[in-house]
Order: structure tokens, then sequence, then C-alpha cells
């Protein structure tokens, strides 16, 4: 039917956690993006989508977040090979480790931008600068 993915937006000192997604990815390849990935089947299992955006922030970047992963908002879309995602972004608290392209074939580029290198970006796609703003939103309110 669809796809579900999760995005981590990742805050620490007034910047975000920002990858360049790979030439070789079939959807999005070279634009800046959150770091995330496609929910799998796992059987019964509880917190899921907590528990796949925080594998997928270590198995992509090296690194770990804090256990209070908070929702952001969800959109849906039609990926370039045809099927329908349901994404799914959280607000993620930076724990440990330090950034690196962990996975190559899926992350070019690791770093940590501010929202106006963000919004200025010509490789910032209008969904990521969305994110960017909903999650910011949430820091101020906290």
């Amino acid at each position: 039917m669809f796809i579900v993915n999760v995005e981590g937006t990742i805050f620490k000192e007034n910047k975000w956690l920002i990858i360049k997604r790979s030439e070789k990815e079939e959807h999005a390849g070279g634009l800046l993006s959150l770091v995330g990935g496609k929910v799998e089947n796992e059987g019964n299992s509880s917190d899921i989508l907590e528990a796949t955006v925080k594998r997928e922030i270590f198995e992509e970047v090296g690194i770990e977040v804090k256990e209070n992963i908070r929702y952001v908002h969800s959109t849906s879309f039609i990926a370039d090979s045809g099927e329908t995602v349901i994404d799914i972004v959280f607000l993620c608290e930076y724990a440990s480790g330090e950034p690196f392209a962990k996975s190559p074939n899926e992350v070019e580029v690791v770093k940590w931008m501010t929202v106006s290198e963000i919004m200025s970006d010509t490789y910032s796609p209008i969904y990521l600068k969305e994110s960017i703003k909903r999650a910011e939103n949430l820091i101020i309110r906290k």
C-alpha cells in the first residue's frame, strides 16, 4: 500500500544535523536532507517509529540520540519510484558521538547547519525547510 519513512531533526548548539544524500540514491539524490529511512517489518513491536529513527540515525551518521523523541509533523508524497510514502518527522535530542557519513552509498556529506544556512542553500528542498521550521518552533515553545 505505502512505505512508511521516518526522519530525525537533530539540534545541537543552534545548528541542525543535515546530510547531503548520495547521488546514487533513487529518491532525492544529491539534495540536503534529514537523517532517516524506511520502517522495516519487525512483527509485533512497540514504539516502532521511534526505534526506527534512532536506528537510522546511528546507521547513517553514527550518533546516538536521547530517548525523548517528539513528533514534529507528517506528510505523504510519491517517490521517484512511483511508490506512495508516508513520512513522519521527529525532533531528536543529540546525546553522543561525532557524526560522519557512515553509509557512503546513502550519505555523501554530514554537517551541522544553522536555520539560515539551510534556508538559503540551493540543495535544500522545500520539504526540508518546512520540517526545520516546524522543529524550530517546537524548540522555541519548549
